[in-house]
C-alpha cells in the first residue's frame, strides 16, 4: 500500500471557510480527498427540502484534524481572500441560485396546480355521470391554466439554516468569528492530542469521522464508512490525564451497545500513541 505519511500528489484542494468551519465546495476536490481517506460530512440540501438529511449534497465539512492533515501535507489550500470580488461573486452565485429555484419551483407549482384541478374535475364527473361538456370544459381550464398561470416570488421557498459554527451569544466567541483569517488555535493542548491521534490512526489505512453521538472523538472504520462498519470509537487522552472509573465504565458500555470497541488513545510527547481497548464483559 502507499506510504499515506509522505506529501501526496494530487491536486490541491481549495478550502472556503464559513466563520472558522472548513468546506469544500467543488466536485473534483470532494473525490480527490476522498481518494486520501478523508472523509468529512455533506451538508448541502435542496431549497425544495431543506430539513432532510437522506440526501445532503455539497459542501463537504471537514472536521478540524482532518483540515490540518490536509494542509500539512500540502494537499490543501485557501484560495487568496479578496472579499470584495468574494461578496460580488457570492452575491451573483446567491441571485443565479434564487432564480434557477424560483423556475423549479413554478414548473412543480403549475404541476401541482394541473393535478389537483385534475382530481377535482375526475371527482365531479365520477358524481354526475362523465359527459363531453365536462370533459370540454377540463381542457378548457387546463389550456387556461398553462397560458396564465403565475407563481409569485413572494410563494419562493428558500433553504434556511439550521445550524452555524460557533453561533452563540459570548461576546469572546463573537469576536473570535470576526476574525480575519479564523485558523483554529493550533497551540490547545486537547486539540494537539485529538490531531496526533487522528494522525496516526490515518496514516495506519483507517477512515475516521465524528463520534459525538457516540461519546468519543473519532469513529475508526477499516476502510470506507459506504462499505463497512465502524470497528472503534476512539477517545483521545493525554498520558497524565486523570479518567474517572465511572467514565471508562460508562465508554465501555456504550461500545457494548452499539457493537464497537473502545480505545483509549494516548500521544506520548514526541514518541508514538498508546491505545488501550476497553470492551464491557458483564457486571461482577
Amino acid at each position: 500500500m502507499e506510504d499515506q505519511n509522505q506529501e501526496s500528489s494530487d491536486p490541491v484542494v481549495a478550502l472556503s471557510l464559513c466563520d472558522s468551519t472548513p468546506l469544500l465546495w467543488r466536485a473534483q476536490d470532494l473525490r480527490t480527498v476522498r481518494s486520501q481517506s478523508v472523509v468529512g460530512a455533506l451538508l448541502g440540501s435542496l431549497p425544495r427540502a431543506p430539513r432532510q438529511n437522506l440526501k445532503l449534497g455539497r459542501p463537504l465539512l471537514l472536521l478540524p484534524e482532518e483540515e490540518r492533515l490536509l494542509r500539512e501535507r500540502h494537499a490543501a489550500a485557501f484560495p487568496p481572500r479578496n472579499q470584495d470580488v468574494e461578496r460580488a461573486e457570492f452575491q451573483q452565485q446567491y441571485e443565479e441560485e434564487q432564480q434557477r429555484s424560483f423556475e423549479e419551483q413554478s414548473v412543480f407549482a403549475l404541476e401541482d396546480r394541473k393535478s389537483a384541478l385534475q382530481r377535482a374535475m375526475t371527482s365531479s364527473q365520477s358524481g354526475s355521470g362523465s359527459g363531453t361538456s365536462s370533459d370540454e370544459a377540463l381542457q378548457r381550464r387546463l389550456l387556461d391554466l398553462d397560458q396564465n398561470f403565475t407563481f409569485p416570488r413572494s410563494a419562493l421557498a428558500i433553504q434556511l439554516s439550521t445550524t452555524r459554527a460557533g453561533l452563540n451569544y459570548c461576546p469572546e466567541a463573537r469576536a473570535f468569528l470576526q476574525l480575519d483569517w479564523p485558523i483554529r488555535d493550533q497551540g490547545n493542548a486537547q486539540f494537539d492530542t485529538r490531531y496526533l491521534v487522528f494522525r496516526d490512526l490515518w496514516g495506519r489505512g483507517f477512515f475516521l469521522t465524528s463520534a459525538g453521538k457516540f461519546g468519543g472523538d473519532f469513529l475508526v472504520y477499516p476502510g470506507d464508512p459506504l462499505r463497512f462498519h465502524a470497528h472503534f470509537i476512539a477517545i483521545c487522552l493525554s498520558l497524565d490525564e486523570p479518567v474517572s472509573l465511572l467514565d471508562i465504565l460508562a465508554a465501555a458500555r456504550l461500545g457494548c451497545n452499539v457493537k464497537k470497541t473502545v480505545l483509549l488513545c494516548s500521544p506520548a510527547p514526541n514518541g508514538p500513541v498508546h491505545y488501550t481497548s476497553v470492551q464491557w464483559s458483564g457486571m461482577v
